[in-house]
């Protein structure tokens, strides 16, 4: 028999729950305040802690700021109707179990199986918590997790329960400040994001957050910038170099593409997670480094250590927490917000006032199947806004941008002549300045668009066309939401 505390301030919904819950084999108390919530954890045996996130005059975190003073494994699930990310994360990093978000709309007549299906997910939270406790209680761990306040990244968007679960992630890992954290999912799904949420709400946010592209630095240099070199390491060597683990020091450093790392550097990898020690290229001393490292892949390693291509022991290393990030085709509830989110992002920098979009506009960008992920999306929405000038985004507006602009004709010589002349009108009504920043950014995502798809994603050749380097070709690719194969 499982023993639940219910802390909720609606008496007529904490009543209903305690009978529905009661249903499930679960014995329950009420309690209206945090204080009185409080009181009976210390006096009494519960398995298991149900809060509302918002209570009168306070909330679930000071709960689970002063419990563990109380019952220090007593498991806390918050629930609440806003389930936002800050919410999730903020939750589970300040020691909650889990999180659970209310339906948009509740029936709060007397419970049914039709009424209340999202009960039983409920209850199988509880068990799943009582259980935690059960097991914790035998091994009766000698420290208790310390959860601390810091500053979000940049922002995730998903109510979807995968998101959930992708942010609930994201706070655990936070709370465990040395870990090393693999963060896995296809180009496009924001792992960058996913890395930068992690670290601004980690103890080490103070300190500095190094990223390295591991895939858009050439191979022999690769070394030295994450290592760094002395001086007459190798030609053009002429002086001593700090390496990026160095420039991380008290920090994290977060190595994207780890997978396509060479074998010989992913064995200097290993060494730095196991001694927590580098050696400079051409140099003889052992330095010391603090760092927390944080990687993300698109690939399947577990193929790749199958076909010896990564190692297994680094990789048994990296996934001491993993976090996945789903693709966008597997949340498509997501993109109204997505969408929504983008629209005023975009709007802010291109100059654009109220941007509207149709409800048939967001049906066809639901219906997509979205092979570049959230970061396709978010560039099919800006462009729609440049094709919409300044009208509602229609469905015919989303094909326009969803549709690969062919090679470049009078027609389309013209369009861009009308685009120019709109910018100029805008900027005569005192609505936006930097035409020429705007205008280029637009032509400059048409030429990688399109030398991208003729080369067939071969970066290297791309960038020779471009007369760019390639890791410029990668950044490019990145910015403007561009799938590297092309597609």
């Amino acid at each position: 028999m499982i023993k639940l505390l219910i802390i909720e301030d609606e008496p007529a919904f904490a009543a209903l729950l305690k009978s529905r819950l009661e249903r499930e084999d679960i014995t329950t108390q009420l309690a209206e305040t945090l204080s009185e919530g409080l009181r009976l954890a210390e006096t009494h045996d519960f398995d298991v802690i149900l809060t509302d996130l918002y209570l009168r005059e306070t909330n679930a975190l000071d709960l689970l700021d002063q419990l563990p003073r109380i019952k220090p494994h007593l498991p806390v699930i918050v629930m609440t109707a806003q389930h936002t990310t800050e919410t999730a994360i903020q939750t589970i990093k300040r020691g909650a179990y889990d999180y659970f978000a209310k339906p948009d709309a509740l029936d709060l007549g007397e419970p049914s199986a039709t009424s209340w299906p999202w009960v039983e997910e409920l209850s199988d939270m509880i068990e799943a918590a009582a259980e935690s406790k059960w097991l914790t209680d035998k091994v009766r761990l000698p420290n208790d997790t310390a959860f601390f306040e810091a500053q979000p990244g940049e922002r995730m968007v998903g109510r979807s329960r995968s998101m959930q679960d992708v942010f609930k992630a994201i706070g655990r890992a936070a709370a465990s400040d040395d870990s090393t954290v693999l963060i896995r999912g296809e180009t496009g799904t924001g792992k960058d994001l996913a890395a930068r949420a992690l670290y601004g709400h980690s103890t080490r946010a103070a300190k500095p957050l190094v990223v390295v592209n591991s895939a858009a630095i050439p191979e022999n240099l690769l070394e030295s910038e994450l290592f760094g070199h002395e001086k007459g390491a190798f030609t053009h060597a002429n002086a001593r170099r700090v390496g990026r683990f160095e420039q991380a020091q008290g920090g994290t450093i977060f190595l994207d593409e780890i997978g396509d790392m060479t074998m010989p550097l992913q064995q200097k990898l290993l060494r730095v997670l196991q001694e927590k020690t580098i050696e400079r290229v051409g140099g003889k001393e052992t330095i010391q480094v603090d760092v927390r490292v944080i990687a993300a892949t698109h690939r399947n390693l577990e193929l790749a250590v199958r076909e010896n291509e990564f190692r297994s022991d680094l990789y048994h290393r990296l996934t001491v927490s993993l976090i996945h990030l789903p693709p966008l085709r597997e949340r498509p509830e997501d993109i109204p917000e997505l969408v929504d989110y983008f629209l005023v992002l975009h709007a802010a920098r291109l100059g654009v006032r109220d941007p509207l979009i149709t409800t048939e506009a967001k049906e066809l960008l639901e219906r997509q199947p979205w092979p570049g992920n959230v970061r396709q999306l978010r560039n099919v929405v800006r462009k729609a806004l440049l094709l919409a000038r300044g009208m509602a985004i229609t469905p015919k507006v989303i094909e326009d941008a969803l549709a690969q602009m062919a090679p470049p004709s009078p027609a389309i010589d013209q369009t861009f002549a009308e685009y120019v002349s709109q910018l100029l009108g805008q900027a005569n009504r005192g609505e936006r300045d930097k035409l020429l920043e705007a205008a280029s950014e637009t032509v400059e995502e048409e030429l990688y668009s399109q030398v991208i798809r003729r080369t067939r994603g071969d970066q290297t050749r791309a960038a020779r066309l471009l007369g760019v380097s390639r890791p410029t070709v990668i950044e490019k690719l990145k910015k403007f939401g561009l799938h590297p194969s092309g597609k």
